[in-house]
């Protein structure tokens, strides 16, 4: 929902303050703070962004729910399902409106399906070990919600009187909710647990979650978790969020410099500036999600139209990397198309080697506890290699397990020679069959936009 505007600001804001410290080695230790105590069933899971207008031709619950065995063979771990409400009609984008335009927050969209059929898809994915999110909208509702009749003290207001949309974005179908009136706190926070305790969801999404106050985020999450361990993930990227409330946040930054490295524009000593960010800035448990597509960035292209050759390797590093992997729904199927958010664009699903990909690297994640998430996994370590510009080289070590990753991020061959003093003994490429010796420096191939993931021989 947020698109570029505040992904921008805020990606260039975390990583121009580090830019001056991207060259201090190894990264620092972590703060003390540990943050949000998350479920257990958080520590190796992968998060698969599903739209019902784009999952199925039906688009329906039970048509998405016909499609969960796959998502389990394909190493997804939480479903989240965007918008399930019904949209708003009045000021609407057409033809059939912005599912972040809710006209109702404790109703179904009727073309979804019935509360039994979410049920049902609930009930499938938890049998198959699989958790499931909805994403929630609480910063501001559609204009023809029944709340804005019934409860005007609700909203914002200009200086005029009237209400208004969200200032400074180009939100036109939907009005600003007010905070401060404690009935709307209330609702919003019952509303969230209905779904919970009625539908049996495991927790949210939050779109925009940093323009509501925090103190409600920290308060819902309590409440939520009396009923049952939740999942919460909000879409901003702030480490106070990640203190009492979320689980995880968007890795803007992060998507931000790898992409501007594959068009050519960046450099890795950006992503050097994201990791010595996320290990002395961010709360020890901090899960941060990395992407390299969803609903918001596929309208200004797919990741074959973003990354190009770079693709496979910035999808490697986004499961390599500390965090939670998000695959958004049609990557699987190597999907070329813009998909549509307003309107039902279902996917052709088809075997494609991108979600062969995935699968393979899922399943290498899951076999390997240093890649799992924190504080379960471990945390990224450089390597130093003598062709740092273009080359970037980080182990993760957690209870014996060890990964090796090695990434060239640019479009020439190179042959960086790794400094392995700390990591003695032999490693094998965990995606081919080559070997490399550690113990002292060694000297690897790398084509253009290649990665390698090494784990010890044993």
């Amino acid at each position: 929902m947020l698109s570029k505007i505040i992904s921008i600001a805020l990606g260039m804001a975390l990583t121009t303050s580090l830019s001056a410290k991207s060259n201090t080695r190894p990264i620092a230790a972590t703060s003390a703070y540990q943050g949000v105590q998350h479920p257990d069933w958080v520590k190796n899971a992968a998060i698969y962004e599903l739209n019902l207008r784009q999952f199925s031709p039906e688009g329906t619950f039970a048509a998405a729910e016909r499609g969960l065995p796959r998502l389990k063979a394909l190493g997804i771990g939480i479903v989240w399902l965007m918008p399930i409400h019904p949209s708003g009609k009045v000021r609407a984008v057409p033809p059939l409106g912005s599912p972040y335009s809710v006209r109702d927050f404790r109703d179904l969209d009727p073309a979804y399906g019935s509360l039994d059929d979410l049920r049902r898809f609930t009930t499938t994915a938890h049998r198959l070990g699989m958790k499931v999110i909805l994403d929630w909208v609480g910063n501001h509702s559609a204009w023809d919600n029944p709340l804005v009749a019934a409860h005007p003290d609700w909203f914002a207001h200009g200086p005029d009187g009237r209400l208004i949309s969200p200032p400074w974005f180009n939100w036109g179908d939907v009005v600003q909710f007010d905070y401060r009136a404690t009935g709307l706190r209330r609702y919003m926070k019952d509303s969230m647990a209905f779904w919970v305790r009625d539908a049996g969801v495991d927790g949210f999404r939050v779109d925009a979650a940093g323009l509501v106050p925090l103190d409600f985020w920290e308060k819902t999450r309590i409440a939520l978790d009396r009923i049952k361990p939740v999942f919460m993930l909000a879409e901003w990227e702030s480490r106070d969020l990640s203190f009492g409330a979320f689980d995880a946040t968007y890795g803007w930054s992060w998507a931000k410099a790898i992409e501007a490295i594959a068009v050519g524009r960046g450099s890795v000593d950006e992503l050097r500036a994201y990791y010595a960010w996320d290990a002395q800035f961010w709360p020890a448990n901090a899960i941060r999600m990395l992407y390299v597509s969803n609903h918001d960035v596929i309208a200004g292209g797919t990741e074959f139209e973003r990354f190009g050759p770079a693709l496979n390797a910035a999808i490697a590093l986004s499961i390599a990397s500390e965090g939670m992997p998000l695959i958004f729904n049609g990557q699987e199927a190597g999907n070329r198309k813009r998909l549509k958010l307003f309107e039902h664009d279902p996917i052709t699903w088809h075997e494609d080697p991108e979600g062969a990909l995935y699968a393979r690297l899922l399943a290498v994640r899951k076999q390997h506890k240093a890649l799992w998430a924190r504080p379960w996994g471990g945390r990224v370590t450089e390597v130093m290699n003598d062709a740092a510009h273009h080359v970037l080289s980080f182990s993760r070590s957690v209870d014996g397990d060890t990964v090796l990753a090695v990434f060239n991020l640019s479009k020439e061959r190179r042959s960086p020679r790794l400094s392995l003093l700390t990591l003695p003994g032999g490693w094998h490429d965990a995606m081919g069959s080559s070997v490399i010796q550690g113990g002292g420096d060694e000297t690897i191939d790398m084509p253009a936009w290649s990665y390698r993931l090494f784990v010890g021989v044993k």
